[in-house]
């Protein structure tokens, strides 16, 4: 059995919950689409923090394996 995708906030081990997708217009086509993953205690965190650059696209479910970069 594999093991779950994790937070990816600094330190955190936790399981992802939710995939913050994102892209930096500066250097990002507007297809691209990165991926952060989040725990629901760093959700909103990473969140301010990709929304705050304009980066922030949406916010997901979590499905594993079907949220990684384009």
């Amino acid at each position: 059995m594999s093991e779950p995708d994790t937070c990816s906030a600094k330190s955190c081990t936790a399981p992802a919950v939710h995939a913050l997708l994102w892209r930096n217009p500066k250097i990002h086509t507007p297809e691209r689409r990165k991926a952060w993953l989040a725990c629901p205690e760093h959700r909103e965190s990473l969140g301010t923090f990709l929304g705050s650059r304009g980066f922030l696209i949406e916010v997901v479910e979590h499905q594993p394996g079907a949220d990684h970069t384009v």
